[in-house]
């Protein structure tokens, strides 16, 4: 009997708190229905975010006539085919874009319509359209056309702020020119920069598959909102190995506001030519910490020069917020709005030193 009785007491136990257990993930803490303790639930498909945003992403064909000279021909068969027209070669490429206005505005790359002669945009319904160029941003690798066509699916820009490292990210272009294609992964870093890619690079960077032909295509969260623009990869031989590179959305929004507005891409400009402080640069300057750009140049007259700025200051600081690198100050005076004061905090002679300066207006990227 005491063997029965020692058995059953955790039995009972048991059952009371499995009971006690199932009554409250029915009806919650406080006794009302509805409440649980269980697990949020798994996410098991994303087909409703990419109905909703797919159909706003396009195929992006252009074409580019080459002239070949007839002076490119061997001496000997240049006479004999002197008097022939020179003959046009058309070259085809493939990309992707996203439309972001029922206007018929879209997005993508700048690389993925530099030197097309003509453009086509294929929709997902079917319908194509051929496109104007309204604007490029070479210096950050966006370009924004015009398609003329009524009813237009539209992805909504996000403006949930910035996206963090873990978020579930979702890429649909046309990679290789298979068809409309969606991967997935999460944002695996942000602020990206030093890559090469473009002058001013704050990227998102995703494990999500991006290929040939997804350039200019969208980056999606798990709202279906447009987060980013696909740009590039990291590859030693030119195929996916799952580090691809997004320009955020917010840096796109601005663009595309711009090249409306004005025509090119307005930004602030401060006059210097900037380099990365090195650890033995560091050590030479006498800086507590690997951080900034060194000064190298100043433009004559420009606001650095204005302001006080000199070669061989050290930029470590601006408006309080301290520099990683020249790149992350080149971001933050470039997206300053002409006309406004900034102070900047700069190492000079082993001494720190505020300096105020009035930001002027970047002179377009063949000028600079």
């Amino acid at each position: 009997m005491k063997v029965l009785k020692f058995l059953a007491g955790p039995v009972l136990t048991g059952i009371v708190v499995g009971l006690a257990v199932l009554w409250l993930n029915q009806n919650g803490p406080n006794g009302q229905p509805g409440g649980h303790l269980a697990s949020p639930p798994v996410v098991t498909s994303y087909a409703d975010v990419v109905a909703k945003a797919a159909p706003a992403v396009v195929n992006i064909y252009t074409t580019q006539i080459v002239t070949r000279s007839n002076n490119e021909l061997p001496a000997p068969l240049l006479e004999q085919y002197m008097q022939e027209p020179r003959r046009e070669r058309i070259l085809s490429s493939l990309g992707s874009g996203v439309i972001v206005s029922p206007d018929g505005y879209l997005l993508t790359s700048y690389h993925v319509i530099r030197d097309a002669d003509e453009i086509l945009v294929a929709l997902l319904d079917g319908r194509e359209s051929p496109a104007r160029v309204v604007g490029t941003d070479p210096e950050t690798d966006l370009a924004l056309l015009h398609i003329s066509l009524e009813n237009l699916p539209v992805v909504s820009l996000s403006n949930d702020g910035p996206v963090r490292v873990g978020d579930v990210v979702l890429a649909i272009g046309n990679p290789l020119g298979v068809g409309q294609t969606v991967s997935m992964g999460i944002a695996s870093a942000t602020g990206r920069s030093n890559l090469g890619i473009a002058t001013f690079e704050n990227f998102i960077q995703t494990d999500a598959a991006i290929n040939r032909g997804n350039s200019g295509g969208a980056l999606i969260d798990t709202r279906g909102n447009l987060i980013g623009i696909n740009t590039a990869i990291l590859s030693t031989d030119g195929s996916w190995e799952g580090i691809g590179f997004a320009t955020p959305a917010t840096t796109a929004r601005n663009v595309m506001n711009d090249l409306i507005e004005h025509g090119r891409v307005i930004r602030g400009w401060l006059g210097v030519t900037v380099k990365d402080v090195t650890p033995s640069m560091a050590t030479d300057l006498g800086l507590r910490e690997v951080r900034g750009g060194l000064i190298q140049e100043v433009a004559l007259q420009g606001p650095a020069h204005q302001g006080g700025i000199r070669p061989g200051d050290v930029l470590v600081g601006i408006e309080g917020q301290l520099l990683r690198d020249g790149y992350e100050a080149m971001n933050i005076i470039s997206a300053a709005r002409p006309g406004t004061r900034l102070e900047l905090t700069v190492i000079r002679n082993r001494e720190e030193t505020v300096v105020t300066v009035e930001i002027g207006t970047r002179p377009p990227a063949s000028e600079t």
